[in-house]
């Protein structure tokens, strides 16, 4: 039997709610809200309130005070332009912090660069200066377009923002700054006029992969002259994703070389480890990185928060704490009551459904007034309601928001007072990035985070120091991956034929790849270059999201409304048939999904239960591409096939998570072709750790859950970016084997960086299970969400036992990173 635990989109199933009734009377709500009074308390204060109450303090297992910073100036350039420092000053900045000026001067040097400072350090403005003094100075040429710039963003949101931020600095400039947005919402008939006349372009990697790159005559006038690339949140391109805009942003160097112009690059990024590195392996050039941050921080209070056991007990009896969903939704209830400005980060779309719905309610118990400023905010959405969701909560409407990180990249928050974190988003790098939305004004702020029932989060509550005392992950990518640079390399023919100079810059892997895509006649050498051979547009061979597929768009049956989109990886289990689907706080019921049209029909219902889907998978190894002995027990690392298939969803009751009942369903299965480390115990080894034959499937499951969930703390990813499986007889090993796999095609680089740092690794794994309060394993530590075995079966003794004389055999030091 091989039990599993699968990433591709499985999102949090609802546990029980058991929602705290809302104890602050009407009154306070209406009277003494005291920030409407012009009194800001300060974070301590907030903080303070939110733990009275029964048990409320001891929920709080360690608060940490970051204290606050001074700021540093410096003089912008002598070559910035006299009327941008005005433009500046006029917003309200007399002199630069001195991290924005030395970038301006890298940049204006024409030296790539990337600003890696804390979240409102005024990175925008850092690369702002020097893009517009250039388009200034374009723009007095006889053509009107002598320079241009392309900003990149990881979403629609936070191109949008910009250039709501770019109007107001640029707007006593004149005409010499001409910005658009270009993406899937800009309709078709401003498109030309982006084209022709913008020189201040912000788009997504996306549309330049779909868009800009194909159909890059048309955009020759554009990219002849183009200057800069300014690349935002650049350390969210990791994984699969970061690889893929490596390649593209190859392509796009390769076509600006064709019309003679050589961008420098602009990169900006969250605190993050060896940023000019990435920097480097994301652009292929070489990048200067600024660090120091020169601008003032207010007082950050940070919190972290528990939920407290419950007396309902979940699969296989275990105990069960307060979901994070629920807590955080009466956090949220308490900060909007208090007037306090909140964004709740949530990791998953229907969670962020579910914290505005439960706040909402409890809010109208206190004033009928509040329920209206909280709202949900999440990718899926069509555009009108995104914009409208922004623009409410830029103008102060809205006072809280549950999002996901749609809205973590999404906009420049002014004025927010708090940010609450319904699980631990997977990175330090993403619980800094959110915690930093927080105090935006210079103001204090603070942050809290809500552990989830969960190994890593109950781990990361107890051990403050593995996220205040430890650096920032490094972004891991991997542009060689022959799963990601293949597609670019045929979508780069397509835009000119590739010839022998070019497979330099794409990696040393191309040389190996194109006699490959010949075969498969993907690929003609004609003369001297490659050309695309086919009909379809090369560009469509990927997507660079890693999605796998085009969207399902979820379609109300009754009246033909489309209500959003699912990725195609979630829709086998969140749109399956039978599938409670929330939007804006209505619940769906799935009555068909459509694959091959990719459809899910929906009718609006009020079903007293949630879903959750499960799975089945087997594993094969394909390859074998390092192995090392851990005394008797062999670690490995290699590639692997993985077979999943949905095959049945379980129906729980809302409040106590109580099983109503399962039903099959007929999907087809997937197949994954990826990298994976994986472990192997002897018939020895099992005796020394007194694992019995009827144990060893448990013990073995109870170490795969764990060991996932506590992976994040290690590589740049979180849990659902990774897949597992245990088995205690696989047929490729003949013996007891663990494996953890990238869930991305090609792999991720995760599952490597977990080969690398085993020891360490493992070693958390274990004092996560054994640290643990419960006697026989809950979702604390040995229980998985994700799981397709219904957490069965599972011992937490043996599970320990066996990872402790595994880690006997470890060697001292760990296998050299390659």
């Amino acid at each position: 039997m091989a039990f599993n635990h699968l990433p591709a989109g499985v999102h949090d199933a609802l546990r029980p709610l058991s929602v705290r009734p809302v104890t602050h009377s009407v009154s306070m709500a209406q009277n003494q809200i005291p920030w409407q009074a012009g009194i800001r308390p300060s974070p301590r204060a907030v903080l303070g309130r939110l733990s009275t109450g029964a048990g409320r303090g001891t929920r709080i297992t360690h608060t940490e005070h970051l204290p606050p910073r001074q700021g540093t100036h410096a003089d912008w350039p002598s070559a910035i332009r006299p009327e941008v420092i005005d433009a500046i000053q006029s917003a309200g900045i007399e002199r630069p912090w001195a991290h924005q000026a030395r970038t301006a001067e890298h940049a204006l040097r024409g030296e790539s660069v990337v600003v890696a400072t804390g979240t409102a350090s005024g990175k925008s403005l850092a690369y702002l200066a020097p893009v517009l003094s250039t388009l200034l100075d374009g723009a007095e040429e006889p053509s009107g377009r002598g320079a241009t710039a392309l900003y990149l963003s990881p979403t629609k949101a936070l191109a949008a923002d910009q250039r709501r931020a770019l109007a107001d600095l640029t707007a006593p400039l004149g005409t010499g700054i001409r910005a658009a947005v270009y993406d899937g919402d800009t309709p078709v008939e401003e498109r030309e006029w982006v084209r022709q006349y913008a020189n201040y372009v912000l788009t997504n990697p996306d549309m330049l992969h779909r868009g800009i790159l194909p159909g890059h005559p048309r955009w020759s006038s554009f990219l002849r002259t183009l200057r800069y690339v300014v690349i935002d949140e650049c350390h969210t391109y990791r994984g699969v994703f970061g690889s893929h805009v490596a390649q593209v942003l190859r392509r796009l160097r390769r076509v600006c070389a064709r019309y003679g112009s050589s961008p420098v690059f602009l990169l900006a990024s969250a605190t993050a480890s060896d940023p000019a590195v990435a920097a480097g392996r994301l652009t292929g050039v070489p990048v200067v990185e600024i660090t120091e941050d020169g601008s003032p921080r207010g007082e950050v209070v940070f919190a972290l928060w528990e939920p407290p056991l419950t007396e309902l007990h979940g699969e296989q009896g275990a105990p069960v704490r307060r979901t994070a969903t629920a807590e955080s939704a009466d956090l949220l209830t308490d900060l909007a009551v208090q007037g306090v400005r909140t964004v709740t980060f949530v990791r998953s779309r229907r969670g962020a459904e579910l914290i505005a719905l439960i706040a909402q309610e409890r809010l109208a118990e206190v004033d009928r007034s509040l329920p209206d400023r909280i709202a949900a905010y999440r990718g899926g959405y069509l555009p009108e309601e995104r914009r409208a969701l922004e623009r409410a909560l830029h103008s102060g409407e809205l006072l809280g928001l549950a999002a996901t990180t749609a809205l973590e990249l999404g906009m420049d928050i002014a004025g927010l007072d708090a940010v609450v974190v319904a699980g631990y988003p997977g990175t330090r790098a993403s619980l800094w990035q959110q915690a930093g939305r927080a105090g935006r004004t210079g103001e204090g702020a603070l942050a809290i985070l809500v552990a989830r029932d969960d190994p890593l989060d109950t781990y990361l509550v107890h051990h403050p120091d593995a996220l205040f005392r430890q650096p920032v992950e490094s972004t891991v990518l991997d542009p060689d991956n022959p799963y990601v640079l293949a597609p670019h390399l045929c979508a780069a023919a397509a835009e000119l034929p590739l010839t022998e100079p070019d497979l330099e810059l794409f990696g040393p892997a191309t040389e190996e790849l194109m006699p490959q895509l010949e075969q498969r006649k993907l690929l003609r050498r004609r003369a001297t270059a490659w050309h695309w051979t086919r009909r379809e547009r090369a560009a469509d061979l990927t997507d660079i999201r890693g999605a796998g597929g085009s969207p399902v768009q979820v379609v109300e049956a009754a009246t033909g409304r489309l209500l959003g989109t699912v990725d195609a990886a979630a829709a086998h289990t969140t749109v399956h048939e039978g599938a409670v689907h929330l939007h804006q706080g209505r619940s769906y019921l799935v009555k068909q999904l459509d694959l091959d049209d990719s459809v899910a029909l929906v009718e609006e219902a009020t079903p007293p239960y949630s879903t959750t889907a499960r799975d089945t998978t087997a594993i094969s190894i394909l390859e074998t591409t390092t192995e090392i002995p851990w005394g008797d027990a062999r670690l490995c690392f290699g590639s692997v096939e993985v077979t999943n298939q949905v095959v049945s969803f379980l129906r729980r009751k809302l409040i106590t998570g109580e099983v109503l009942g399962e039903s099959k369903l007929d999907l087809p299965p997937r197949t994954l072709r990826t990298r994976a480390v994986w472990w192997t115990v002897t018939d020895d080894q099992l005796d020394d750790a007194r694992v019995h034959p009827q144990a060893l499937g448990g013990a073995l499951h109870a170490a795969e859950h764990a060991s996932i969930g506590i992976l994040p703390l290690f590589a740049t990813c979180d849990r659902w970016d990774i897949g597992g499986v245990s088995i205690p007889l696989h047929p490729d090993t003949l013996l007891p084997t663990v494996f953890v796999y990238d869930g991305h095609p090609g792999g991720a680089g995760f599952a490597e960086r977990a080969f690398h740092t085993a020891a360490r690794w493992l070693a958390a794994t274990r004092e996560a299970i054994a640290v643990c309060e419960c006697e026989a394993g809950c979702p604390s530590c040995i229980q998985s969400p994700k799981c397709g075995n219904g957490n069965d079966p599972l011992d937490k003794k043996a599970a320990i036992r066996l990872l402790t004389t595994l880690l006997a055999g470890a060697p001292e030091q760990p296998p050299a990173a390659e």
